[in-house]
């Protein structure tokens, strides 16, 4: 695709990213068929290649205006069109920096703008999101049944963080909601890996990977959140005390890995953030690596044939880390029955922020995706992202839990 970038962005880091990336794109359209917002409204500009266009435009110094906005708000940054993309297109980038670019020219109404200052101060605030969480549950019986589906249910209990006795150690990203909602995922994490001889350390005043705050265009805000956790890690990294950084939502996952590439314009930060995303690996990563020690210890303690069973792969999961096919077959390997699930390739709707800012695009996603996961009538469903779990919690029929919780109720009996 030929560009020709304003004076003002094209000697920018940011222009010049753009436009590699725009330049990279040969507008075949193989996208529009894995795009689930094109699937469901049909309009080019609701999709990665209408998109492109609209950002190229606005990079070449053409008006940008709330419909072009609206068309980039809609987009999920899935990012399914990139596993799609015979031309190694960035989609996810370069919409990151038409957003940004948006942002600062189209000034948003007073309700968006609340919604979206709440959404960056709130969920990235363990201890307020928690607060208000537990005040959720106390007015819940009160509300009609559709605002009661918008308020998670009670979190189960952890249960034991094993002792942190072995040789080989690794850090874990405890998050911003996930400790609240569900601290029972990291802690089964902490339980396999102990059985695998890893010890499982959590680092106190590391906490949300930014991807929240920085995808609703508050990039600067994100950014520090990033430079947070950098400083939280580099102690124990620096010294070389850990062999790994351990994800287990993939939306965070996604974004962490991506730290040496958001920071490589911060002198201070660049060559720290390149090191931490070396380090980052999702929870199925980790074990892939251990595999056969894996199947080792489930032949011991897996004793009944177990449940039919579901996996969504996140779009974080597939298509953001590239990670496909490698968690069924845990599952396979511990007895589950996995079941194909139709259009696995589509999003959820989570998407971080999405189901509250894009409420009926995001409904009609969720119960696609209900009904694909619910298909071949599974005993149970699991998944490898707090937000798509929580998100599809609502809608199934069948119980949700992460895949990790699943391996360590085995390895337990």
């Amino acid at each position: 695709m030929q560009t020709k970038l304003s004076e003002v962005v094209k000697n920018t880091p940011q222009g010049q990213e753009a436009d590699a990336i725009l330049r990279s794109c040969v507008h075949c359209g193989f996208c529009l068929a894995t795009c689930p917002t094109y699937q469901i409204l049909g309009d080019e500009l609701d999709s990665p290649r209408g998109r492109i266009y609209l950002i190229k435009q606005m990079l070449e110094g053409q008006p940008v205006t709330q419909k072009t906005q609206l068309h980039l708000d809609r987009c999920l940054t899935c990012r399914a069109c990139e596993t799609t993309c015979p031309s190694g297109v960035r989609y996810g980038a370069l919409v990151d920096i038409g957003r940004d670019i948006a942002e600062q020219q189209i000034k948003r109404d007073s309700t968006a703008s609340v919604m979206r200052y709440a959404l960056k101060h709130v969920l990235p605030n363990t201890r307020l999101f928690s607060m208000l969480l537990k005040m959720g549950h106390v007015i819940r019986p009160m509300l009609p049944m559709q605002l009661k589906n918008t308020i998670p249910p009670k979190a189960r209990h952890a249960g034991v963080w094993p002792q942190s006795g072995h040789k080989r150690k690794m850090l874990v990203l405890d998050g911003c909601v996930q400790p609240v909602l569900a601290p029972s995922i990291n802690a089964a994490t902490a339980r396999v890996l102990d059985r695998l001889g890893i010890s499982l350390i959590k680092v106190s005043n590391a906490g949300c990977c930014g991807a929240v705050t920085y995808h609703l265009n508050a990039q600067q805000e994100g950014l520090e959140f990033m430079r947070r956790n950098i400083d939280a890690w580099w102690p124990a990294v620096e010294r070389n005390e850990v062999e790994a950084i351990v994800i287990t939502a993939s939306g965070c996952g996604v974004t962490v890995k991506e730290y040496g590439h958001l920071l490589q314009q911060d002198r201070e930060y660049a060559e720290k953030a390149h090191r931490i995303s070396a380090m980052v690996k999702d929870v199925s990563e980790i074990i892939a690596t251990e595999y056969d020690h894996l199947i080792r210890l489930l032949k011991e303690n897996t004793n009944a044939s177990k449940p039919k069973l579901s996996f969504h792969s996140p779009c974080t999961l597939q298509h953001g880390m590239k990670i496909r096919g490698v968690v069924e077959k845990f599952l396979d390997a511990a007895g589950y029955s996995v079941m194909p699930v139709p259009n696995s390739h589509l999003c959820c709707g989570s998407a971080g922020t999405y189901s509250i800012l894009q409420p009926e695009l995001s409904r009609q996603l969720k119960s696609d995706k209900a009904v694909a996961l619910e298909s071949m009538d599974p005993d149970l469903i699991a998944t490898a992202n707090i937000g798509c779990l929580i998100h599809l919690q609502s809608e199934l029929t069948k119980p949700i839990k992460h895949w990790i919780e699943l391996i360590d109720e085995c390895l337990s009996g």
